[in-house]
């Protein structure tokens, strides 16, 4: 597949974008007369496929192909009759929710790493040995310090960790573990885990490197990371013009490869190799001053862009409830051309990262504008912008929300439902943190689909998409995915999920012939299913008297959950 210069793409854009305002407009359609509407698996093909089409060139963020798939969302969200929920554009509002990035880009040949022991510099390779990304706030930068071993960086009092107890950091670069100890649960892991940059930098920490482990490379290898070495890194921009996420006190950070990271150990209290024989025994080391100091220097550019999210509402039915909103987010990005030089084809179309929830989410606003019986809260839709650079556009919504916060209930996202087979079960991440966990199973049973428990906690999924940032805002939420098991006695759901991560998943064969060709025809039929079974969770949740809960065993309820949003 060769990419096509916008300039000669005007006739396939004007097609595409006919065709798919023809599938989602409902001129054609009978008007339900009750509630038993059910969702068109030739409407979830027509959004799929336009959304994924290489027009659109794999739809980054701030590209025009990502705008093209903001333009069609808007269109579709007009068609059906919601009613505009973005900035306002000549005192009306519009769909779109804009925001301002920063991006930053490492200057090739900037990055430098000399570490000093004894008399003895010794230079780390970059990027074989070493990797540093570009900073959101400085041009050229040149450090010198005295390094201090912090374990995890993590600090908790509700688990009783606090890996800077007695150490003196202050001006000085920490150096610390990735990943979790193992005690600790690994979605609440992951949230701490979030933190460790603020916490370096609150403790008076002017850089961070962190040491890849015999654990880490097991399932992600260090040369893994090279394939990302040029991308450039995005930061949303506050009202303020600040980067959000942005600690000036953080000059320099690093990620090391493990023989290099040796260096660093040097005459220190505990060896690298100890530390790692401790972590195989599942032990948490202590932190200690280390006796060898670093030098790292990089120059970043920045230059500034533009995306947007796309906001529409629903108003509900009740004069008292249609001011609460259940919110339906699907990120729209995904990660536009490659530069992997062993494909071809470099276009990464995203056909289900995240078409497919883009779809399911454009079918289920479609099926509520087609019912008799409107619900009573109101129903906020939001296609985010982002989620591939780090949940950016979801996290400028949950700054910035379109309507107030205590008004959101909760949040179901949907994000990369594998359509391969005729999926037997559902997952839903963050079912046990909430009472949206039996609202789920209801919806499923109602279908005939199983609700199954994460199958991969240890990836901690729950704190890795977009409604993580809204989670964080104390709104409960749900992550919806399909299963790993299917109907299809012959087609075994979890070995083809598997094959699809390790072989499809962020890569340009992540489209119609790449996949069809490996497990044959794209089950939209499915992805119809999955859009009735969200209508139903969506339905109950806008017509229970209560709004949902969190659980109050729940970390995330305990600890950042609204007081009207815990159970008692």
């Amino acid at each position: 597949m060769t990419i096509k210069p916008w300039a000669t793409l005007s006739s396939t854009l004007s097609t595409l974008l006919l065709l798919g305002a023809c599938a989602s407009s409902h001129s054609d359609v009978t008007p339900a007369t009750s509630n038993q509407v059910s969702a068109d698996a030739n409407r979830i093909e027509a959004h799929m496929t336009f959304l994924a089409d290489d027009a659109l060139e794999g739809r980054d963020t701030g590209s025009q192909g990502h705008l093209i798939a903001s333009q069609y969302i808007a269109t579709n969200f007009k068609q059906l009759g919601l009613k505009p929920a973005g900035d306002m554009v000549d005192g009306q509002p519009g769909y779109f929710q804009k925001m301002n990035l920063k991006k930053g880009q490492l200057l090739k040949h900037s990055a430098g790493l000399t570490l000093h022991h004894n008399g003895v510099d010794t230079v780390v390779p970059y990027p074989k040995h070493f990797m540093t990304r570009s900073s959101s706030h400085d041009g050229k930068v040149a450090v010198k310090a005295e390094l201090v071993f912090v374990s995890y960086g993590m600090v908790s009092p509700e688990f009783g960790i606090d890996d800077y107890a007695g150490l003196d950091v202050k001006g000085k670069i920490v150096v610390m573990l990735p990943g979790r100890p193992h005690k600790l649960p690994s979605e609440e892991a992951a949230h701490l885990s979030s933190q460790k940059t603020r916490l370096a930098a609150e403790r008076g920490a002017i850089g961070i490197i962190s040491v890849h482990t015999p654990e880490a490379e097991k399932t992600r290898p260090y040369a893994n990371s090279l394939l990302y070495l040029n991308s450039p890194d995005l930061s949303w921009v506050n009202k303020d013009g600040v980067a959000e996420k942005d600690y000036p006190a953080i000059k320099v950070s690093a990620y090391m490869h493990m023989d290099a990271a040796k260096t660093l150990f040097a005459d220190a209290p505990k060896s690298l190799e100890q530390i790692y024989a401790m972590l195989e025994k599942k032990e948490v080391p202590k932190g200690f001053a280390l006796t060898t100091s670093a030098s790292l220097t990089r120059e970043s550019s920045h230059s500034m862009i533009q995306s947007q999210n796309v906001a529409a509402v629903l108003e509900g039915s009740d004069p008292i409830l249609k001011n609460e909103y259940v919110v339906v987010t699907a990120h729209s990005d995904h990660i536009g051309i490659g530069n992997d030089l062993r494909s071809k084809d470099k276009i990464n179309n995203g056909l289900m990262d995240n078409a497919a929830g883009v779809a399911i989410l454009l079918e289920t606003a479609r099926l509520y504008t087609q019912s008799a019986v409107k619900p009573k809260r109101s129903i906020l839709f939001v296609a985010v912008t982002g989620e591939e650079k780090g949940l950016l556009g979801a996290d400028y919504f949950a700054h910035y929300p379109v309507k107030p916060i205590e008004s959101l209930v909760a949040n179901v996202n949907l994000d990369m439902p594998v359509l391969l087979y005729p999926f037997a079960d559902m997952i839903a991440f963050g079912a046990n943190h909430s009472t949206l966990g039996a609202t789920v199973s209801r919806a499923t049973e109602k279908h005939g689909i199983k609700l199954s428990a994460d199958p991969m906690p240890e990836q901690a999924i729950f704190t890795r998409s977009d409604h993580y940032t809204l989670v964080k805002k104390g709104v409960p939420a749900v992550f919806l995915m399909t299963g790993f098991t299917s109907k299809d006695p012959a087609q075994k759901g979890g070995e083809i999920w598997g094959k699809f991560f390790a072989k499809h998943y962020h890569k340009p064969t992540d489209d119609v012939a790449g996949l069809t060709k490996d497990f044959g025809p794209i089950r939209y039929d499915s992805g119809a299913l999955f859009a009735d079974i969200n209508m139903a969770i969506i339905e109950e949740i806008a017509n229970s008297e209560q709004r949902p809960q969190w659980l109050k065993e729940s970390f995330f309820g305990k600890t950042i959950g609204l007081k009207i949003n815990t159970q008692q």
